[in-house]
C-alpha cells in the first residue's frame, strides 16, 4: 500500500513517452512540493513548461490536492487545469471526482505526488498506479517534518542519476 508503481526524482522527469507506453492518458497531480513549493502562489516556469508537453501529447490532468480552495483555486487557474480541493487524501473520494471528471478509465489514469502517506496511499487505495516524486524541498514546519521522519522507512530510492 505504501510502495509507488513509479518514482521519479520530480514531475519534470515524467516524459509523455514514458505516459504512452504504460498507456497512462491522464495524471492526478498534487500541488505543493509536487508542481510548486510548499505555499508558492506562483508557478514555477519547470512546471509550466512540463504542462504544456503533457497537453500537446494529449494528456490529460488535473489537480487533486488536500489544501482548501482558496490555496488551489488560483494556482490551478493560472495554469488553466480543473481540480479537486480538500481531497482528503488518503482518501480516495477526491481521486473518484477528478478521475469522472477527466472521462477516463481508472486503468488510464495515474496519480503524481510527493508523500507516501497521502498521495501514493491514496491512489494505492484508489486502484490507480502511483508515481512518487521527491519534494522540490523539505518542509520546515514541525508536522510535516515529523510525517517525513516516519514515511522514511517506505521511501523509495532516489532514480539512478538523479540529483541528490
Amino acid at each position: 500500500m505504501f510502495k509507488p508503481t513509479y518514482v521519479f526524482d520530480k514531475v519534470g522527469e515524467i516524459t509523455p513517452e514514458f505516459l504512452h507506453k504504460k498507456q497512462i492518458k491522464g495524471l492526478l497531480l498534487d500541488l505543493d512540493n509536487t508542481l510548486t513549493t510548499h505555499n508558492n502562489p506562483v508557478p514555477p516556469q519547470s512546471s509550466l513548461d512540463w504542462l504544456d508537453k503533457m497537453r500537446a501529447a494529449g494528456i490529460k490532468l488535473m489537480i487533486v490536492s488536500n489544501n482548501h480552495a482558496p490555496r488551489v483555486t488560483p494556482f490551478a487557474e493560472q495554469l488553466g487545469l480543473d481540480f479537486v480541493s480538500e481531497g482528503k487524501k488518503p482518501l480516495t473520494f477526491g481521486y473518484t471526482r477528478a478521475i469522472k471528471r477527466l472521462g477516463l478509465e481508472k486503468r488510464n489514469v495515474a496519480a503524481v505526488g510527493d508523500q507516501i502517506f497521502t498521495d501514493v496511499l491514496g491512489s494505492n487505495l484508489k486502484g490507480i498506479r502511483s508515481i512518487f516524486v521527491f519534494p522540490i524541498e523539505p518542509e520546515t514546519s514541525l508536522p510535516f517534518r515529523f510525517k517525513r521522519a516516519i514515511e522514511k522507512a517506505f521511501l523509495p530510492k532516489k532514480p539512478e542519476g538523479a540529483k541528490q
